[in-house]
């Protein structure tokens, strides 16, 4: 059965569901039945756009790892996709001596049996509670976050309730919920944002603010680094993110749960405070675009095009969609922390 014919099913027998629950599902059945990724899939990520983004992360992660006195660390990356990062990082950082034990945290199984491909001494864990705790950690999650299921809430003329996935026929649409939810409502954001209007909505992410803490609290107990790296905002704002992409092209989110990638931005503002206070340091947040070029993005490109100038172009296309600002460049984001002894990391501003 369609993952749509369960909603519209459980929704009439039980009531509407919450967004949050409506975007974990989806995004479970989706992730598990298929490899969504690359040209025949619904999205491409920035390790596939050019193996210059993993090599580049590779170089910093064997950066970090050297200033900090080489100890042995494990490798762990969350939502790998296909390998293909930790193929290209791990490979730049073995040039320096960086040969780590691979642990990839990912719930899909259809991914999973692509990784194994690429890694099969890996080691897979359903979550990050799994990890080991003999080592410090080099941690990516690269679109990861982004993934996770967002609550929303919408301002009406009642005050503010719960955006729930309710029934208009049949077919799945966000109304707002009948519970008062005023008291949900972070007052962080009530002395930031202006007056809301009714209409407007506001997006919180718990999970991605769990799986942040968590990091943070095995940065701050076991040592190591981690690079969090995402599309979305520097600061909160109204507005729903919620986006749905199917074979390369925006859809209506609620028409073709479990069938395509649902995703929101992240809100990178919450991230530094909850980072500090689980014990890690917050090395700082930059633009993906300025991160690469001050790691050498420029010199890897004329590199590779030194070394197959029939591919030139494409090389240069790759690297200018990675960091150009109209591109990828500003609307993804670098967030990099570290345990409370390690080296502050390359490409952050001090």
């Amino acid at each position: 059965m369609r993952l749509v014919e369960r909603f519209a099913r459980l929704i009439a027998a039980t009531g509407p569901i919450s967004v949050a629950q409506f975007m974990a599902e989806s995004n479970a059945r989706y992730y598990d039945s298929r490899d969504p990724l690359g040209s025949a899939g619904d999205f491409i990520t920035a390790p596939e756009v050019s193996q210059m983004f993993g090599e580049l992360i590779g170089l910093w992660l064997a950066d970090m790892w050297d200033r900090a006195g080489r100890p042995m660390v494990h490798y762990v990356e969350l939502g790998p996709g296909r390998g293909t990062l930790a193929r290209d990082a791990l490979g730049a950082a073995r040039r320096f001596g960086l040969t780590p034990p691979v642990h990839f945290v990912e719930a899909s199984s259809a991914l999973r049996a692509v990784q194994q491909t690429l890694f099969p001494g890996a080691t897979w864990h359903q979550d990050l509670s799994s990890l080991p705790d003999d080592a410090p950690l080099l941690i990516i999650a690269n679109e990861f976050l982004d993934a996770l299921p967002v609550r929303q809430l919408v301002r009406t003329a009642q005050g503010w309730r719960e955006r729930m996935v309710g029934l208009d026929g049949d077919r799945l649409v966000p109304i707002a919920g009948e519970r008062p939810m005023d008291a949900a409502v972070p007052p962080a954001l009530t002395e930031v944002l202006p007056q809301a209007h009714e209409g407007a909505i506001l997006e919180t992410c718990p999970a991605a603010a769990a799986v942040v803490g968590e990091v943070a609290h095995r940065l701050a107990r076991q040592g190591g680094a981690a690079l969090i790296i995402d599309y979305g905002r520097t600061g909160p704002e109204y507005g729903s993110s919620l986006q749905a992409l199917r074979a390369h092209e925006k859809v209506d989110p609620f028409v073709c749960p479990g069938e395509a990638d649902l995703t929101a931005h992240v809100d990178f503002s919450v991230l530094p405070a909850l980072a500090q206070n689980a014990g890690a340091r917050w090395l700082g947040t930059v633009e993906q675009g300025p991160f690469l070029i001050t790691l050498g993005l420029a010199a890897r490109m004329e590199s590779l095009c030194k070394a197959a100038p029939g591919q030139a172009g494409a090389i240069r296309s790759a690297a200018h969609r990675l960091a150009a600002p109209e591109s990828m460049g500003a609307l993804f984001k670098v967030m990099g922390l570290a345990a409370p002894d390690w080296p502050d990391g390359a490409g952050f501003r001090s």
